[in-house]
């Protein structure tokens, strides 16, 4: 974690933070709402409900804990009365030392972070805790069936458990949970507004890319999944010879790696962070994603989205679907899906999401999607309206909370 690598945010001094020397907080606030979010993926989930907390409970102040550097400048960027804090490591003596400095009333974690003596610790001290948006893959279940006896009592440890589907409701109880504590809400990921300014700077792009150009954007890839997203790039260039792959790779200290992975199979390359100056970029194959935080811009100025994760095997499970749906983009996915199969069903069901298997599968669905271009608006708008039908978790997820005696005292 503490790894130097290029492109990553350093931590600093504030290492020290995840051994729970953890600076108090100044406030003139009467209590402390303290939200987890693991990564940058929980961050940009949770900023919605940090927003909403922060208006109906002026007199708390909001806290929000990242473990990773990359999730910290994420919460800098919220223009928000919060404070961050790196979150303790899961050591006793670590959480201890931070409850007892940041003082708080209440903890909400995002998604499934499941840190038994963070959560031991929690309650010891007296303080409430619940698990917002939470799932829980058939793989992660059957793992966690096998240390049933230990799971059980540190998932009862939360208030309430608001789950993303019914599926993952079902779960949570068949280790033990009792159902009177699990409420499916749906993902508050649904609830996401886009921001005016992002379909501005994504226009903003696309006249930089090129109007005349068709853009297909491969959003969150990992290793050894670049070069077949390149391959299937040339197949489809064959028949489209104006098409520009717009490449985001996953994490920030494989930029430069990929960069010159692109530059050696004697594509040309600009990359995102390097273009502020240029007006219209013209003649290169690839657009280089190399920034943290704006790949809905990235997907707002693009035609098509791939998404990563999901052609590698059965290691990562894809990624989410909402963001390019939230745009009204037709998307494409390889077969490895599994951390998100509900919402691919659902949008695989409308024609708004196909399954390719290979590289070569997705050549073909690129060239398909673009000869069909109008075909894929209208897929693209009924990935939409399958965001607006699952709309309402944020609100249920509120609700839930308002519910604690902490705020019916």
């Amino acid at each position: 974690m503490y790894r130097s690598k290029t492109n990553k945010p350093k931590f600093g001094s504030r290492w020290r933070e995840h051994f729970g020397f953890t600076p108090s907080l100044e406030h003139d606030k009467s209590g402390v709402i303290w939200v987890h979010a693991v990564s940058v993926g929980e961050v940009l989930a949770s900023k919605k409900l940090v927003e909403m907390l922060v208006s109906k409970y002026p007199e708390h102040q909001v806290l929000v804990t990242t473990t990773t550097s990359t999730g910290a400048e994420q919460v800098s960027k919220f223009e928000l009365d919060v404070i961050h804090r790196y979150m303790p490591i899961d050591f006793s003596w670590c959480v201890k030392r931070f409850l007892k400095s940041v003082k708080p009333d209440l903890l909400l974690v995002i998604e499934t972070e499941v840190w038994p003596n963070t959560l031991h610790c929690v309650s010891h001290f007296g303080i409430p805790s619940m698990l917002i948006n939470g799932r829980l893959s058939k793989k992660s279940a059957a793992n966690y069936q096998r240390v049933r006896s230990l799971i059980s009592p540190v998932l009862n440890h939360f208030e309430r458990i608001l789950t993303v589907h019914a599926d993952d409701a079902k779960r949570f109880e068949n280790l033990g949970v009792s159902a009177s504590k699990v409420i499916v809400t749906g993902s508050i990921k649904y609830d996401v507004d886009l921001e005016l300014e992002i379909a501005s700077k994504g226009q903003e792009l696309r006249q930089t890319l090129g109007e005349e150009r068709l853009v297909l954007i491969a959003a969150s890839t990992h290793q050894g999944e670049d070069e077949q997203v390149i391959h299937a790039y040339k197949l489809a260039k064959k028949q489209i010879d104006n098409l520009l792959l717009v490449l985001v790779p996953r994490h920030p200290e494989r930029f430069d790696g990929v960069s010159e992975m692109l530059v050696s199979k004697g594509l040309k390359v600009t990359r995102r962070s390097e273009s502020d100056n240029v007006e219209v970029i013209s003649d290169i194959d690839v657009y280089l994603g190399d920034t943290m935080g704006e790949m809905l811009i990235m997907m707002a100025a693009s035609d098509l989205v791939f998404m990563g994760g999901s052609l590698i095997g059965k290691k990562v499970g894809g990624h989410n679907f909402i963001e390019p749906a939230l745009l009204s983009k037709y998307c494409l996915t390889g077969p490895s899906y599994f951390n998100f199969t509900d919402l691919a069903q659902q949008l695989i069901d409308v024609d708004g999401l196909k399954v390719i298997q290979n590289s070569k599968d997705l050549g073909d669905a690129i060239v398909e999607g673009f000869e069909n271009a109008s075909q894929s608006k209208l897929r693209g708008e009924a990935a939409y309206d399958i965001v607006l039908k699952n709309r309402g978790a944020l609100k249920k997820s509120l609700e839930a909370i308002s519910l604690l005696p902490l705020f019916n005292q």
